[in-house]
């Protein structure tokens, strides 16, 4: 299985290799909407599906669009393998069939509009290899009384409309992401780290919170405890954390958070000083034998009037390193390793998801906030962790000037903008194709609509438009 975001463990028998399981090729046929940023001229780009491909076992299947959290695994029941995704916007969880040569050839959908509830952001395929249990984590993020569900991949869709595989144990907040650490660092435990997607506001003090679920048996979603992360002098104002410098951190307990309602979680991590993070997105932790520890996070930022700073949040967005402690996991190191804010519109503009590999953190802008100073589109960035150097690795292909493409791709009339389009999870597939360095890209193309794209898990709860894409890119660097 390959879970949403990156796995650094390809196959190697005899000091060589293993053979590519599948071929891969363009199986859309929408061109790719991304394209490699000097100095990456070498990846290899092509399109898994997209929102107007039909596939050949379910002719009626529509890719909803904003296709976010994701996860890939063997199909047990054929020689093929299967892509789990969320449709943000669309509350809906997608099952793509795909046939041994990664061909998408039927689709449906495992959660609907009315299962959902809320707009499903990132997610994580939790997995026995690596995890310790199985299940399709997904987070809700529409306010504060949000949940995570947790879904069998190969659930029937008999149950897509089913609300009741939420995880109360999990808290309640406007969430992007719930990430397992994997089994080799978790001791027979869980622990899952939860970003709150949350601006400050009068009626919302607490803003956004990095928050961890921590239970004493491996898998557990029903009986643990919930901690929110607080520095140890208790200073809780963010931007009194400055990149270069370390900061002790430690996870304080919001007690029976399973009976609480989101509103009284708030009030429970301003009681507990825990840090006022500027919408806390995605969650990912290091690959590789026994660095599970060492977590990273988005604090993607925020302003009232996308010109000025709101008071102690990061405006522009940032990344964090937080290091947890081998002998005490609720104690850790915390340490801001890319920001935005120091360099308006030039650097990063918020940071959305990561895909965090053994040796690089690839950091996803979600530009759409569409503050006047920014001066490039959604990019994603790759962070070297040995030489804490950055630099632009992918950009969107809006083609401005190429009348044809702004009359196919920009029916909302909004991709003159910078940071139009957004990305979603980029997920490692080496191990699934047998293709060393591969990975899956997911694109929100939010000006790119039509009436065919509406309602595509049937369930009438959204009336969204929006299309969307997925492509695979080789010879990333991990």
């Amino acid at each position: 299985m390959a879970m949403h975001s990156c796995k650094d463990n390809d196959k190697i028998e005899g000091g060589e290799e293993k053979p590519p399981i599948v071929t891969l090729e363009n199986y859309s046929k929408e061109p790719a909407f991304v394209y490699a940023m000097p100095g990456f001229e070498h990846l290899k780009v092509t399109t898994l599906i997209s929102s107007s491909d039909q596939l050949s076992g379910t002719p009626d299947f529509v890719f909803a669009g904003q296709p976010d959290g994701a996860g890939f695994m063997k199909d047990p029941n054929s020689d093929g393998f299967l892509m789990i995704s969320n449709h943000e916007i669309t509350q809906s969880v997608s099952r793509v069939y795909l046939d041994k040569n990664f061909k998408p050839v039927k689709g449906e959908y495992i959660m609907d509009g009315n299962g959902g509830s809320t707009r499903l952001c990132s997610a994580t395929l939790a997995t026995p290899e690596e995890h310790g249990f199985s299940a399709f984590l997904t987070a809700g993020e529409s306010g504060e009384e949000s949940m995570v569900h947790a879904l069998d991949p190969l659930a029937s869709v008999g149950q897509r409309s089913d609300k009741t595989r939420v995880k109360p144990a999990l808290g309640k907040a406007s969430m992007e992401n719930a990430v397992p650490l994997p089994k080799d660092v978790s001791n027979g435990k869980t622990y899952i780290l939860i970003g709150e997607d949350q601006s400050y506001s009068s009626s919302h003090q607490s803003a956004g919170q990095l928050i961890m679920y921590v239970a004493d048996k491996q898998g557990d979603l029903e009986n643990g405890k919930l901690y929110a992360l607080k520095r140890s002098n208790s200073d809780y104002t963010e931007t009194n954390m400055k990149k270069g410098s370390s900061y002790d951190v430690e996870f304080v307990e919001i007690p029976n958070a399973k009976n609480l309602t989101g509103k009284e979680i708030n009030k429970q991590n301003l009681d507990n000083q825990a840090i006022r993070f500027s919408r806390v997105e995605d969650v990912d932790y290091r690959k590789g034998q026994g660095n599970g520890r060492e977590i990273y996070f988005t604090a993607t930022g925020q302003s009232s009037d996308g010109t000025n700073p709101t008071e102690g949040l990061t405006m522009w967005g940032r990344v964090y390193k937080l290091n947890l402690d081998a002998k005490d996991m609720m104690k850790g190191k915390l340490e801001v390793i890319a920001e935005g804010d120091s360099d308006p519109g030039q650097n990063l503009i918020n940071p959305d998801n990561l895909c965090v590999t053994e040796n690089y953190v690839y950091i996803q802008e979600d530009g759409d906030s569409y503050y006047p100073a920014a001066k490039h589109d959604s990019y994603i960035w790759q962070y070297n962790m040995a030489t804490k150097v950055y630099k632009p690795w992918l950009n969107m292909n809006h083609k401005r000037d190429d009348a044809d493409w702004q009359k196919n791709y920009n029916q909302s009339g909004n991709l003159n903008r910078f940071g139009s389009w957004e990305f979603g999870a980029m997920t490692d597939v080496s191990d699934l194709v047998g293709i060393p360095n591969t990975f899956a890209v997911n694109i929100h193309s939010h000006t790119w609509q039509h009436d065919k794209f509406a309602n595509a898990d049937g369930s009438g709860a959204v009336s969204n438009k929006e299309g969307g894409q997925v492509v695979l890119i080789r010879d990333v660097q991990k």
